[in-house]
């Protein structure tokens, strides 16, 4: 099965990030995440098997998760401007995302090593090609996103099943603050 680690946004984070997906450039250029499915990654794990899953779990209920505040904040690329292949929408403070993740990386991480430097962010699209980069970068760039705060009171085990429309998303476990 595959697997992630990631914290869930409330209704009302969501409907802002959906406005702000609403006004990116359209076309065949990007495909939008499914707004239902608007999370944090905290760690990506990949393929495990039931043992290893049920390993993780145990890990999980180990971690010193106080919860926390956080803000919608502004729109980003990845990898970068000149190679545009995720739009993402940024949290603030970063601070408390970063602790949880680098205390779950501490007690997982040998078993399932990272491939990239943690960035709190959520995903609001997938960019296939930007035919025009200048262009779709002056549009995201007049996004505004309305700083919504929200409660970070949980994180999840998640199982992501591949399917033709898409990634669905199962909660394996939930832990609450300590």
């Amino acid at each position: 099965m595959r697997l992630f680690i990631a914290i869930d946004l409330p209704e009302e984070a969501k409907s802002e990030l959906r406005k702000a997906q609403n006004q990116l450039p359209e076309g065949k250029e990007a495909n939008l995440s499914k707004p239902k499915d608007f999370h944090i990654t905290l760690k990506f794990l990949g393929e495990a098997t039931p043992q290893k899953a049920e390993w993780v779990k145990e890990k999980l209920r180990q971690v010193k998760f106080p919860g926390s505040r956080t803000t919608l904040s502004s729109l980003g690329v990845f990898p970068n401007e000149n190679r545009i292949r995720v739009v993402w929408a940024g949290i603030s403070p970063e601070e408390e995302a970063a602790k949880l993740q680098k205390e779950i990386d501490v007690l997982i991480g040998k078993e399932f090593p990272d491939d990239y430097r943690f960035s709190s962010h959520i995903t609001l699209a997938r960019v296939k090609y930007a035919s025009d980069k200048k262009q779709f970068l002056q549009q995201l760039k007049r996004i505004r996103i309305e700083p919504v705060k929200f409660a970070v009171d949980s994180f999840k085990l998640k199982k992501s099943t591949l399917t033709k429309e898409g990634a669905v998303y199962d909660d394996l476990e939930v832990y609450s603050p300590q």
